[in-house]
């Protein structure tokens, strides 16, 4: 079969460091070729170059060709990059917010889109077939919705469909997986199996090992900017052997713990005058010292509820308390309060600014909320950071430079240095490889352990939330559907939203094996 996409010797520089050393992989139609890696390992590098377009301060060297089109030649990108964006090969980028247009609804961006890339056609039906292909219902309501409306994972759909309604030959898609809980994961695998059925061209980046055995072909394996491996995926990837039996629930203490926080009839919506309610009498607790996770199917209001605790979404009513005191808005709160809750968000990127290094930034916390010298504040930022598996070439790096993973540990690493008693986790994992996710909740369980900090966990991995958790919260359109101790809701589960997410989990397991 004839290779769509062929790259031969791609090297990729930025400054003294080499991002990629010779790397050669191809992608042909009806098919779906992996890309994996470690955070870091240069995926992201590698699919840009398919574009014929490489990050700030990148040089890009070798060869290049998308269907017989040269878009990187031994000087770099050519010229002719520019005639196979959009209509031939679209890139779905690894957090939406990069894709998407605050100020524009999602309809009218997608038949421009259509517009532009499939002249002639029917572009309000073409919007529509691409949501709906997406997973996304094409109606009104949705079609006339601002990115921020919508959730993490339900914002990735969307820029797949923005990908989608371009009519390319090639789709290059950047953690597609990311934001989804097991239900959509389970439909996105079969999305993206039916789209090489149709004969596109897919190149997948992706750390979930799982969605890349359902799908992929072929898989590639990058390790520090060099092809370690490559050939059919199960040859790559071998399906793992069974996970280890959870650990049992934390006992209960014979007094109680008391709250570190706690949310008491909450209710939230989007719009002003009490319109859009995404969140209906939600009652939430952590325990001092405890994890609490709260799980549910995308859009179901989890992260809303993550804001509301940390006082950026001040449109709700209910009572919010922090160590039996109350908590208000975050322009209300005083540095104790700031510094007590932390919160480390799902897309990170725009959280970071890009004329300081990502360093300065993270130390910059210790020295505003718990009052370090610079000195002194670099280097407990330091220790972290390694301790978090960065490397002192990091240091030096603007967030430009940073792979999504390494940002997303970096964002974890601010938090940290404030030294919180409680920390609100909102899907922190999801660019991480398994090393890296490793390194992160052995870091947040010292934390637990040394310090009694408060987790409130927010995640679809349920196999992660088993390993960290000692309750769960199980959110379903807005409302709190089971709650309790996390073994108990696990092996007995009374909601039927609880039983779905842990037979799609077990379905796609089951599959990918």
């Amino acid at each position: 079969m004839e290779p769509v996409i062929e790259v031969r010797g791609l090297t990729a520089h930025a400054g003294t460091a080499r991002l990629l050393d010779g790397v050669d992989f191809t992608v042909v139609s009806g098919e779906v070729t992996a890309l994996v890696g470690p955070s870091g390992s240069g995926k992201t590098t590698a699919a840009l170059a398919l574009l014929g377009e490489a990050a700030p301060g990148v040089r890009l060297s070798g060869t290049v060709r998308v269907t017989g089109v040269e878009v990187v030649g031994d000087k770099g990108p050519t010229g002719a990059a520019r005639t196979v964006r959009g209509g031939v090969v679209s890139y779905m980028p690894q957090h939406p917010s990069h894709a998407l247009n605050p100020a524009r609804r999602v309809g009218s961006v997608l038949t421009e889109l259509a517009r532009l890339h499939r002249p002639g056609g029917d572009d309000r039906a073409v919007a529509a077939g691409a949501l709906r292909t997406a997973g996304l219902p094409a109606d009104k309501s949705v079609l006339r919705r601002f990115p921020h409306q919508f959730s993490g994972g339900q914002r990735q759909r969307v820029a797949l469909a923005q990908v989608l309604a371009c009519g390319p030959r090639v789709l290059v898609l950047d953690e597609p997986s990311t934001g989804l809980d097991t239900v959509a994961r389970l439909r996105l695998a079969e999305q993206l199996t039916r789209l090489a059925a149709d004969g596109y061209a897919l190149l997948l980046l992706s750390h979930d090992h799982d969605l890349v055995r359902a799908v992929a072909a072929r898989t590639v394996l990058l390790e520090h900017g060099r092809v370690t491996a490559t050939g059919p995926t199960p040859d790559i990837l071998p399906a793992p052997a069974a996970p280890p039996s959870p650990p049992p629930a934390r006992a209960t203490p014979t007094e109680p713990a008391g709250a570190a926080l706690e949310v008491r009839n909450l209710t939230a919506w989007l719009h002003p005058g009490h319109r859009g309610e995404v969140l209906h009498d939600v009652t939430v607790r952590v325990r001092e010292g405890g994890c609490t996770a709260v799980v549910g199917p995308s859009g179901s209001g989890k992260t809303v509820l993550a804001r509301c605790l940390a006082g950026l979404h001040e449109r709700h009513r209910g009572h919010l308390t922090h160590q039996g005191e109350p908590l208000p808005a975050l322009r209300h709160r005083t540095t104790r309060q700031i510094r007590g809750v932390q919160y480390v968000w799902q897309e990170v990127r725009n959280s970071f600014d890009d004329r300081r290094t990502v360093l300065d930034q993270v130390a910059r916390t210790a020295v505003r909320l718990r009052g370090r010298t610079p000195a002194e504040a670099e280097s407990q930022a330091r220790q972290l950071w390694e301790r978090l598996g960065l490397t002192s070439e990091h240091t030096t790096r603007h967030a430009a430079a940073l792979s999504g993973g390494e940002l997303q540990r970096a964002a974890l690493a601010r938090a940290l240095l404030a030294e919180p008693d409680v920390l609100i986790c909102d899907e922190i994992t999801t660019a991480l490889d398994a090393v890296s996710t490793g390194l992160v909740t052995a870091e947040i369980t010292r934390l637990r352990e040394e310090s009694g900090t408060a987790v409130l966990w927010i995640g679809h991995d349920l196999g992660l939330v088993e390993r960290i958790a000692d309750d769960l919260v199980v959110l379903d359109t807005g409302r709190v559907v089971e709650s309790g101790d996390r073994a108990t809701v696990l092996a007995s589960p009374a909601a039927d939203t609880t039983r779905l997410l842990l037979r799609s989990r077990n379905l796609a397991t089951a599959t990918h094996q």
